[in-house]
């Protein structure tokens, strides 16, 4: 996982409410096990109004999504965050997420930023023109225009997502207190490790 640390640059102004993880990637796009191309299904629904943002060459490539009240409310998938990534957004700011959305968005390294309504229609109005800046040390939105809101986020998913650490990586820092813990277990019971062997 990729540390997230400042994340700047266009921002799509969608401002959807209560946008399910359906509508973020449909169904018939969950066949493949695979994160790469989920981009292309992303808001499929949406992509077939005319005139719509993510077809809008004016965001492409744009690293933040601005949506509305609840947003990734619907299943558990996950794709619908391999999606997102896959489309290159690495931040959604929105007044509230699902949580299992969250959850799936934190585990991938994407930041959850809930800001108070009158702050998002803020940066909606902000971002058709000029791009936002976010900075997960300082837990701040800014923009050009000198806003600045401030947001809160868990302790322990901001030094996983600072240190992009995912649950292996996490697993990974305590590789030594691992060892030695299954060291000593081999010396004090000896029994287990004899039992291992022959199952093996």
């Amino acid at each position: 996982m990729q540390p997230v640390s400042e994340i700047s640059g266009t921002a799509y102004p969608f401002g959807r409410k209560n946008v399910d993880t359906d509508v973020i990637i449909p169904a018939h796009w969950l066949k493949t096990v695979s994160r790469e191309g989920l981009g292309k299904g992303a808001f499929e629904a949406i992509r077939n109004e005319p005139g719509n943002l993510f077809d809008d060459p004016a965001y492409a490539g744009a690293p933040i999504l601005i949506a509305g009240d609840n947003f990734g409310c619907g299943s558990s998938r996950e794709h619908a965050a391999w999606a997102l990534l896959d489309m290159g957004i690495t931040a959604v700011i929105a007044p509230s997420f699902s949580d299992i959305f969250s959850s799936n968005a934190f585990k991938n390294g994407i930041l959850a930023v809930v800001l108070p309504q009158e702050a998002v229609d803020r940066l909606l109005e902000v971002a058709q023109t000029q791009p936002i800046s976010i900075d997960l040390e300082s837990q701040t939105v800014t923009t050009p225009f000198q806003d600045r809101f401030s947001f809160e986020i868990d302790p322990f998913r901001k030094h996983c997502l600072l240190n992009g650490l995912d649950e292996v990586g996490l697993t990974l820092t305590r590789d030594a207190a691992i060892s030695t813990y299954e060291q000593r277990a081999r010396n004090d019971l000896p029994f287990l490790a004899r039992g291992l062997a022959v199952a093996g």
